[in-house]
């Protein structure tokens, strides 16, 4: 209660009171907070070095030209209709051994045996018709003293045959290296037949090569 007789409640006084302390205590935190940044050691800003990378230059490849692009390629022509009319009468000459149509090549001529055994090509090959009668030329044309002191042999021959099949020469390849025994095989060959060779469903005269072996039983 103060002089102007008026009476002050509890919850003003306190509020009277706590104004003073708010006051005091801002007071108190300014002064903490001068006598500190006197009192302690100032901040310093640590010296963190620079780092620095050195830049290498790079060669770069050399330019890449890109080619023009291809030509456009043309279309091809549109075929065209004939407009000629075709006989059905025309017929197409037979083609025969002694008829040649015109335009055609001529017929290949045989091989001439006088000259060197070469390569005819035939698909069907000759066949030695006559075995047995072959051996028994063989047997008998075998020299009698080689025969007997045991000599045996073999010789490689060049057979030439006609388009029916016969020899009308041979040569001798390789030879046994007895030349009785040489003779004695060329002396075998005339006995030989043979079936015809055929290439392409044609006879022809061919170059076969041959071996006749001389052997003691």
């Amino acid at each position: 209660m103060g002089d102007t007789g008026i009476r002050l409640t509890a919850n003003d006084r306190f509020k009277r009171a706590s104004t003073n302390f708010t006051r005091i205590g801002l007071l108190v935190a300014v002064f903490l907070h001068l006598g500190l940044f006197v009192l302690v050691q100032p901040f310093e800003a640590a010296d963190m070095g620079s780092v620095t990378n050195e830049i290498e230059s790079i060669r770069l490849p050399p330019e890449v030209r890109i080619p023009p692009p291809p030509e456009t390629i043309a279309r091809p022509a549109m075929p065209r209709v004939s407009t000629v009319d075709i006989s059905p009468d025309i017929t197409i000459a037979p083609t025969t051994p002694d008829r040649v149509p015109r335009g055609l090549p001529p017929r290949p001529r045989a091989p001439d045996p006088s000259k060197p055994p070469i390569l005819i090509p035939y698909d069907t090959p000759p066949v030695l018709l006559n075995v047995g009668e072959v051996l028994q030329v063989l047997e008998r044309e075998y020299p009698r003293a080689l025969k007997d002191a045991g000599i045996e042999g073999r010789v490689q021959l060049w057979i030439y045959l006609s388009e029916e099949g016969r020899v009308e020469k041979s040569e001798i390849r390789t030879s046994s290296g007895n030349p009785l025994l040489d003779e004695a095989a060329g002396r075998v060959v005339p006995a030989m037949r043979f079936s015809p060779a055929m290439n392409r469903d044609r006879v022809t005269a061919v170059w076969v090569s041959q071996w006749v072996t001389f052997r003691v039983n």
